[in-house]
């Protein structure tokens, strides 16, 4: 590395500065969708939110099957959860077939501000598209797919809210 060069404009030799370029270009992205979500209306969300509201569209019913899916306790979820429920994101209502639980559903306000940020993020694509160049831009995704599969972008995948609003199923 020669004297006065930044360590990031070099090119990466260790995992250490890969997982710190990996993580920059996601923290760019989460961040500028904050922005831009918040100058839609929804300034009240964070990305926390978002995990949460696909893990109920995907099935789960409980703060305790949120914390499973999200790794997180089951505190933690129930706090996530409060603060959904209260900014009108999530509705929580008790299970008629068990009183004894409350029913856990994504608002249209919820599915809404999924949307939006779904178009945040093709926004931002289209930038760094225009930055680097379509040709380049599809390389650098598809050997991010190579590294960590389609599975985590699949559209088909249940907590996927598609611009058309339907959540996908498997």
């Amino acid at each position: 590395m020669s004297i006065g060069v930044p360590r990031l404009l070099v090119m990466s030799r260790s995992g250490a500065d890969l997982a710190l370029l990996l993580l920059g270009g996601f923290r760019t992205l989460v961040d500028g969708a904050m922005v831009e979500l918040a100058a839609r209306g929804y300034e009240d969300f964070r990305p926390t939110h978002e995990f949460a509201m696909r893990a109920i569209i995907a099935g789960a019913d409980s703060a305790s099957d949120v914390g499973r899916r999200l790794s997180i306790s089951k505190q933690a979820a129930a706090k996530t959860i409060a603060v959904l429920v209260a900014r009108g994101y999530v509705s929580s209502d008790p299970d008629p077939s068990d009183a004894r639980r409350n029913r856990i559903q994504v608002t249209a306000r919820g599915l809404d501000v999924l949307r939006e940020g779904e178009a945040v993020f093709e926004d931002l694509r289209a930038r760094w598209e225009e930055t680097l160049g379509a040709a380049e831009l599809a390389h650098l995704e598809a050997s991010l797919v190579k590294l960590v599969g389609r599975a985590t972008v699949d559209p088909e995948a249940p907590g996927w809210v598609g611009q058309d609003g339907i959540a996908g199923e498997k």
